[in-house]
Formats: C-alpha cells, sequence, structure tokens
C-alpha cells in the first residue's frame, strides 16, 4: 500500500474548504492501494515524510510568502529527508487574497531541491473558494493519490 501524506496549514476557513476539498479527492472510492495521512505542518516529522510516498502541500500565501508553518515543516525535516525522497510526486494548493507568486516559487524551490516531482497542477485560489475552486482542489486530491495506485 502506498502513503500520500497531506502536510497543510489550515488557519481560515477558505483554506479549511480547500483542504476538505482535497482530502475529498484523495480518499475517492476508486482509488485504492493508497493510506492517506494528514498532518499539520507544525507537528509533521522526518519520519512521516520518509515514510510518505507523495505529498499534497496545502498553505495560505502570508504577505506573499508561504506560512510560517510551512516553512516550519521544511526547516525541521528538509536535510533528514534530502537523499531518501528524491522522486516523489507532490502536489500544491495555496490560497492567498494576494500575490501568492512569491509563495510558489520558494515552494518550487524546495521541493526541485528535494527533488521531487510536480504531478499536477498547483491551484491557487484567492477569496472564498467557489465551485470550480473546489473542483480544483478535489482534481488535485485525486490525481496525486491515483498516481500512487500500485
Amino acid at each position: 500500500m502506498s502513503t500520500l501524506l497531506i502536510v497543510h496549514h489550515t488557519p481560515s476557513p477558505h483554506c479549511q474548504e480547500m483542504f476538505e476539498a482535497v482530502l475529498s479527492g484523495a480518499t475517492d472510492p476508486e482509488i485504492e492501494g493508497v493510506e492517506i495521512v494528514r498532518r499539520a505542518a507544525l507537528v509533521v516529522t522526518p519520519t512521516d515524510m520518509l515514510s510518505a510516498d507523495g505529498y499534497i502541500l496545502g498553505t495560505p500565501a502570508n504577505l506573499g510568502y508561504m506560512s510560517g508553518a510551512l516553512k516550519h515543516a521544511f526547516d525541521t525535516c528538509y536535510y533528514q529527508i534530502l537523499d531518501s525522497t528524491r522522486g516523489r510526486p507532490y502536489g500544491l494548493y495555496l490560497h492567498g487574497n494576494q500575490g501568492t507568486e512569491g509563495a510558489e516559487k520558494a515552494i518550487d524551490a524546495i521541493t526541485t531541491g528535494l527533488g521531487w516531482t510536480r504531478a499536477a497542477e498547483t491551484v491557487v485560489v484567492s477569496g472564498a473558494p467557489d465551485s470550480d475552486a473546489r473542483e480544483a482542489c478535489w482534481e488535485l486530491g485525486a490525481t496525486v493519490a491515483a498516481g500512487l495506485m500500485s
């Protein structure tokens, strides 16, 4: 069985709505043989990262950058997972009211350094998630999870 780790920071109702849509897609009944593990960015450990076969990252863009919580997750885990997680797939969803480019660029730099492979297009939502945004989040979760099916 493969493991998909969702590392998220959900400080707002909008981020929570996106997280729930991603989770719903990842746990679609048609996706078999994939265990979904959820960890808040402030508590994820290197062991969690090493145990996963793929990742979905979720964060608000605060002042144009990823949340401090997701940055903390990378700071805590980066060197311990650097050589062991290369080639693993990941997806990303971001919520921001303005200026999400810096957050996306920073996460791209970190995941490139880790050698991770983008498995789906990044979902970026500004303001309240509408039905299209929720569907994009669902698709993100389903796509990354389905890619891990054995």
